[in-house]
């Protein structure tokens, strides 16, 4: 977190209207995607069924990255992002470090690690100082450098692309690269309105660059960090900012509970008149189906004692499947919080888009021993930097699509899809399930009759990410194509978290 204020920037700006999908909603087109349980969308009746929220599984190596080089200051931050860059081999980092004597306005940091778990910092910096002749910072005055690899671009110089917060200018801004160490100014005018954190991806479905920037906006009599969409089809001309995540009412009624859990590190008391939530960031993850966010969390429970305000921060759960409406069924956090005073129990910010690694969706996050209205945000001396605060990168983990399950006990369950279309040929489950119970599918039409060859699967056992659904007799599921279908999930000691109707290898 950057414990600054900034003016907004009205700018007039050319207007690109993006192009969102229209198609007919129902039947709903499934396609060859595997189709989660973190929205509701494709539920149309429940018996016996509950959902649960699933939360990462932390790196036991955590924290992986620590300001431990002179130049990097007390504490380092992910106010960026990290890639897979599949072609060299590498996991490459560009994360944020405290503004020292040399880097008095903050300053882009490299890492590299070739299983995403050991990190370098290689002694490839850009940015000339009289202080250190060697260091890895790739770029000085830039904040959350979401920074893309794209191969498809015929200039080489643009082979690096970054969206972030130019400090120099005040204002969101794009950057190119061609090795992503060497930057220059690609934007001339700020992409939008707003003040100081933006994150930002490429969306290869929608073929879009999408970025999140933080505009302040009132809700519920408050002025708050919200966040607005903007879109790209060329990195160049972006569409005018639309509102797309705000807090809501149930948000402020357990920002007490959320409070709570730091209590013990909280520096001023509360007010109960500005407790309040407020979202500080977002990363994102395009699954194939839906995009997951990740908020960055804000409960307030007061103003701090060196301006800003004080509170704990979280990272919860959001899903949309047009990156317009979002909704978030679960309020509580999708990775857990350290105790007070270990490296993990302060704020929490994330990557701006987590990765698919293997079968596995990594999401790097940086989190603190302090919380936002901390005295040691603001002051230097005898506030325990060095010491008792720093803030760390560390990794969380979900096996690929495990976010939410839709669950049912030893009782039993139903669960039956809204109708739907498809594309693939085969009926995957990524299901979980305890000894001694089950899944079976039974395919309807759309007015509810079972579908002759396809009324009770064989049973699914066992846990897999990828469970083949089989019929007696082998039914052609490939007749079904394009016709409106339900499924029913007769289920038992079972979790299930997607289905996908895949096309054959």
């Amino acid at each position: 977190m950057i414990p600054k204020q900034y003016s907004c920037i009205l700018l007039t700006l050319a207007v690109v209207i993006p192009v969102w999908s229209q198609e007919p909603a129902s039947p709903f087109p499934a396609e060859d995607k595997a189709q989660l349980f973190v929205d509701q969308v494709l539920v149309r009746e429940t018996q016996g069924i509950s959902f649960t929220l699933h939360p990462a599984r932390e790196h036991p190596e955590n924290p992986l990255v620590k300001a431990d080089q002179p130049w990097e200051g007390w504490r380092l931050e992910l106010y960026g992002n990290v890639i897979h860059d599949e072609e060299d081999g590498l996991f490459k980092m560009w994360y944020l470090g405290e503004e020292t004597e040399t880097f008095p306005n903050y300053a882009v940091y490299y890492a590299l690690s070739k299983d995403g778990v050991h990190w370098e910092k290689p002694l490839v910096g850009t940015v000339q100082t009289d202080k250190y002749p060697s260091h890895n910072v790739v770029a000085a005055e830039i904040i959350l450098p979401s920074v893309i690899k794209d191969n498809k671009d015929p200039d080489p110089e643009k082979r690096y692309k970054m969206i972030g917060w130019d400090q120099k200018r005040h204002g969101y801004h794009t950057w190119v690269s061609p090795d992503g160490l060497h930057w220059n100014p690609f934007s001339q005018e700020p992409l939008c309105r707003g003040g100081d954190v933006i994150t930002g991806y490429y969306d290869e479905q929608r073929s879009l660059y999408v970025a999140f920037p933080k505009i302040n906006h009132v809700v519920r009599g408050h002025d708050r960090r919200v966040f607005w969409l903007i879109t790209s089809p060329d990195f160049q001309t972006w569409s005018e900012p639309e509102l797309v995540i705000t807090p809501d009412l149930r948000d402020d009624a357990s920002s007490l509970a959320r409070i709570e859990e730091a209590r013990p590190i909280l520096d001023v008391p509360d007010a109960p008149e500005l407790m309040r939530t407020e979202f500080y960031g977002v990363g994102a993850y395009p699954a194939e189906s839906c995009t997951l966010a990740f908020p960055w969390m804000l409960t307030i429970n007061n103003e701090a004692r060196y301006g800003n305000q004080e509170g704990p921060g979280e990272l919860q759960l959001a899903v949309s499947r047009d990156l317009r409406h979002w909704e978030r069924p679960f309020r509580t956090p999708c990775l857990n919080r350290g105790k007070p005073g270990e490296w993990d129990g302060g704020f929490f910010v994330c990557q701006s888009r987590a990765l698919p690694v293997g079968d596995e969706v990594w999401l790097y996050y940086s989190a603190s021993t302090y919380t936002h209205g901390t005295p040691c945000l603001y002051r230097a001396e005898n506030t325990g930097r060095h010491t008792t605060h720093t803030s760390s990168i560390g990794l969380a983990i979900w096996q690929r699509d495990r976010f939410v399950s839709a669950d049912a006990s030893s009782d039993g369950g139903t669960l039956t899809s809204v109708p739907v279309t498809f594309t693939g040929s085969r009926l995957e489950l990524n299901a979980r399930v305890r000894e001694g119970g089950s899944i079976v599918v039974s395919l309807l039409d759309a007015a509810g009759k079972e579908l002759p060859g396809f009324e009770t699967s064989e049973p699914i056992t066992g846990d897999n990410l990828r469970h083949e659904v089989h019929w007696q007799g082998s039914p052609d599921l490939a007749a079904l194509v394009g016709k409106p279908v339900m499924l029913r999930f007769t289920m038992k000691s079972a979790e299930l978290f997607s289905f996908a109707f895949r096309k054959q290898p």
